[in-house]
């Protein structure tokens, strides 16, 4: 995992997400689409480092923040501006279409 990936939980949320340009991945370990999406997010961080924080929540251990967005699908994405979520993708998703949304927003 990059070390510009965020781990967020319960607690850290909602003060990461609060300002700027964030792109959550909900994932969890025992998930096989999480394994394929794992590294794209991973490489994600490094192209927009300057415009987004890319950051990742393992469901499991973050049911509060996880039934807030109603998170029943995993991978599951989820775009934040302010605070405010912009677009949410369930499934798989390639970086292009991830970082192409991204720069919408800056």
């Amino acid at each position: 995992m990059s070390e510009k990936v965020l781990i967020l939980n319960d607690d850290n949320f909602d003060a990461t997400i609060k300002e700027g340009i964030t792109l959550v991945d909900f994932w969890a370990p025992w998930c096989g689409p999480c394994k394929i999406q794992g590294p794209i997010v991973d490489a994600l961080s490094d192209e927009v480092a300057n415009a987004a924080k890319i950051a990742k929540l393992m469901v499991d251990d973050a049911p509060k923040t996880t039934q807030k967005y109603d998170v029943m699908s995993i991978p599951t994405l989820i775009l934040y501006k302010d605070g405010e979520v912009v677009k949410t993708w369930t499934g798989v998703h390639q970086g292009n279409i991830l970082k192409s949304a991204i720069e919408k927003l800056s």
